[in-house]
């Protein structure tokens, strides 16, 4: 017997924009973030960290710490239990540092006392002897062997190379240029919080902020020494992540303490803390050639990036895939040679950040199109669109786009969009605002335009899925559903979405949505624009396992509609209520996205990718010459998404991806001397504000996969890609100046 089924989308189902259940708590302040966890008779951790960059540990003392009024224990190295390493990718990260530190602010000891300003005085009593090294902070250099090898096997955590098509080939019109892109930070607004509370049998609770619970819990049961189920995790409240907290912060620190007092210990960094305590974007350096025809037609490209993954290599090998796998950018070009190192230096560790290496790239390959366009003679969006790839095209990596890929049409509508108006003289609007530095004289306006492409999910083979278990009941007379995952909302509205889901698939009005953790399967984690493609497609799958028990007993074409159960003739067969009746259903799905391969090590060729999402923006400045200044007018965006599950979400996403691309292009970069940072706060570390964002003119396309979970496009991710670029087309437009090198300073404008 077959049993077809259609669901009918409730009125806040997939398709629509339903208030998010989380949303007026933390417009009240009501939400309860994971630095508001509170437990009786809790401690308060402090970690000591080190001072130097590159150092050799000679002596630890401990004594004066330990005799602090109120301290109940000062733990280093020789505490850790387990495996006194950990890391995403390579275990290559030590829970303390025991005979090293590679980098400025590495844990060194813990601290738990009674009260945190204890814990902190505590701290400055411990007595660490260093021997100062000479630090490696020139990642190309390290690339080429220069100084010491700061981990085994050398200072070369990844090289991918990629060779298609012929490499003996010549064209009309030659351009190069070296791009820098500076180190940004994820500035999420809630520091890395969590709290640990020991059980009586040697096991440990934990409550965090994180963005992938498993693998939390994967590292801190090495750490640890225990077996994985003496280890269970919670999500706690995230205040963003954005990257940041894919790797180990207080995980490990908070758990050993906890077990080493028997006591639950909490531990929250300040702002300065956190900067040192969790990874950033890659700062990179990228050698461009590209080759076209009279024309314009890209012949070939030809580059070669450097990516400073800093002490430990956190997920750098897949940051230079992405880097090089996407590195040409969404065009068609049949010659293409790529090079990307990703390497350890003693500069701050360096991970995920939204892109994920392909913003990097394309600050490299859109600064290039804008020049090939001069040398053409081309106007920058023709240029784009003469070589935008389509479907059936080839990536670089020899993958068929198989899905639509609108780059053209993605150009084409945001230069259509109408342009900003001359707004009459107004301080707030000019740039420098009411700091009255401007009248207007020696303000100059520019027009730029960049595209972004960017891969969903997790690639080149990697087990990437998710597990969701869904439990359809009656509860008070009604049909309600629950569902239970393990992935991490944290700020993006995943609960949203699943609750969208499960209406459109159940039919009914009532989610609920279980706390995230350990007791059930991996969701992976919360990074790659990939929750609504993955765990969205395993709730998707768990509601479709439901149904399919709940409607068993029918041999016909079943919809779901309004709570009733309809033939395909109409007729209403039954209740949904009284189908149910005293029945609890409930299904546990893993699901998989269709599997990718690993690349070639010779040739970069396969089909490492799962899907590629594309966004154009165009952006319009206004920038003071005299005192380089920049106002960004309007930064317009068109973005395809496949589907629009919640279209309201989708905006938000565009708007706060493009919010990041403008702080990288203008603004944001934590600055480092000699290994150390410079800028370890929010009065030296600027990032936009509401004032810095200017109008957005949003088109969202449409344009279904046929390969994803009704057709939907990770959102996330390609508009801090392309944004970037684009104003700082706008600026070179403005100025006439090359700017080779993000942020945008106001002294790249002056000249002083």
């Amino acid at each position: 017997m077959t049993t077809s089924v259609t669901t009918t989308p409730t009125a806040n189902g997939v398709g629509a924009s339903p208030r998010r259940p989380d949303g007026t708590v933390k417009v009240r302040g009501e939400f309860a973030y994971s630095s508001d966890l509170w437990h009786e008779d809790m401690l308060w951790g402090a970690t000591l960290r080190s001072p130097h960059p590159y150092a050799r540990i000679t002596g630890i003392d401990i004594a004066e710490a330990l005799a602090v009024p109120g301290v109940y224990a000062v733990l280093t190295h020789e505490d850790v239990p387990g495996v006194n390493r950990y890391g995403l990718e390579h275990a290559d990260q030590p829970v303390l540092a025991d005979d090293v530190v590679r980098y400025q602010g590495e844990p060194v000891a813990l601290v738990a006392a009674d009260h945190p300003e204890t814990a902190r005085r505590a701290m400055k009593r411990i007595v660490v002897s260093y021997e100062e090294l000479e630090p490696v902070t020139d990642s190309e250099a390290a690339v080429a062997g220069e100084g010491p090898s700061l981990h085994e096997g050398g200072n070369v955590v990844r090289h991918v190379k990629i060779r298609r098509g012929s490499q003996d080939v010549s064209a009309d019109v030659v351009v190069s240029g070296v791009y820098e892109v500076g180190m940004q930070d994820q500035a999420f607004l809630g520091p890395e919080s969590g709290l640990a509370v020991p059980d009586t049998e040697g096991g440990v609770d934990l409550y965090v902020a994180t963005q992938w619970l498993h693998v939390d819990q994967q590292q801190i049961v090495a750490a640890l020494g225990l077996p994985v189920e003496k280890v269970r995790l919670t999500l706690g409240g995230v205040g963003g992540a954005f990257g940041g907290r894919e790797d180990l912060s207080i995980q490990v620190h908070a758990c050993l303490l906890a077990l080493h007092t028997g006591k639950p210990v909490k531990m929250v960094y300040n702002r300065e803390e956190s900067f040192y305590g969790h990874v950033h974007r890659h700062p990179a350096k990228m050698y461009y050639e590209h080759g076209a025809t009279q024309d314009g037609r890209l012949v070939y490209v030809k580059t070669r990036l450097y990516l400073d993954g800093g002490a430990y290599a956190s997920s750098t090998g897949a940051v230079v895939a992405n880097a090089a796998t996407l590195g040409v950018g969404p065009y068609a070009v049949d010659s293409i040679s790529v090079d990307c190192w990703g390497v350890y230096t003693n500069n701050p560790p360096c991970g995920a950040m939204r892109g994920f290496g392909a913003v990097q790239a394309a600050f490299g390959y859109e600064s290039q199109m804008d020049k090939l366009a001069v040398a053409c003679g081309l106007d920058p969006v023709d240029i784009r669109v003469r070589n935008a790839m389509s479907e059936g095209d080839l990536m670089p990596t020899g993958q068929v786009v198989d899905a639509e890929a609108p780059v053209a049409e993605l150009l084409t509508r945001v230069r259509e969009m109408p342009m900003p108006p001359e707004r009459p003289f107004d301080l707030r609007h000019m740039p420098g605002g009411v700091s009255n530095t401007t009248h207007g004289e020696g303000v100059v306006r520019g027009v730029g335009y960049a595209v972004g492409i960017k891969n969903v999910c997790f690639s080149e083979g990697f087990d990437d899925y998710s597990t969701a278990r869904v439990r359809l009941q009656l509860v008070g007379g009604e049909p309600a559903a629950t569902v239970h995952t393990a992935a991490c909302e944290v700020g993006q509205g995943l609960v949203t979405i699943m609750q969208q889901i499960v209406r459109t698939e159940l039919g009914v009005e009532q989610v609920t949505i279980l706390p995230m953790d350990t007791s059930i399967g991996n969701g992976g984690s919360t990074s790659a624009s990939r929750q609504t493609y993955v765990t969205g497609g395993a709730v998707r799958a768990a509601c479709a396992a439901v149904r399919a028990r709940l409607l068993a007993r029918f041999d016909q074409r079943v919809r779901v509609v309004g709570g009733k159960l309809v033939a395909a003739d109409g007729r209403v067969l039954a209740d949904l209520v009284d189908v149910l009746g005293d029945d609890v259903h409930d299904e546990t799905v893993e699901w998989r996205h269709r599997p990718t391969v690993p690349i070639d090590p010779e040739t970069g060729q396969g089909n490492a990718h799962v899907q590629y999402a594309f966004a154009a923006h165009r952006a319009v400045v206004d920038v003071d010459t005299e005192l380089g200044l920049v106002k960004v007018v309007a930064l317009d965006c068109a973005q395809d998404v496949g589907k629009a599950l919640n279209p309201q979400a989708v905006l938000g996403q565009i708007q706060g991806g493009s919010a990041q691309g403008l702080g990288l292009a203008v603004m944001e970069e934590i600055q480092t001397s000699g290994g150390k940072i410079r800028n370890p706060s929010f009065t030296d570390y600027l990032i936009p504000t509401v004032l810095d964002m200017p109008p957005m003119t949003i088109d969202v396309l449409e344009r279904p996969d046929p390969h994803a979970p009704y057709g939907l496009r990770g959102v996330g991710e390609p508009p801090t890609i392309s944004s970037t670029p684009a104003i700082v087309a706008a600026i070179r437009a403005a100025t006439g100046l090359a700017l080779t090198r993000v942020p945008v300073r106001p002294e790249h404008l002056t000249g002083t």
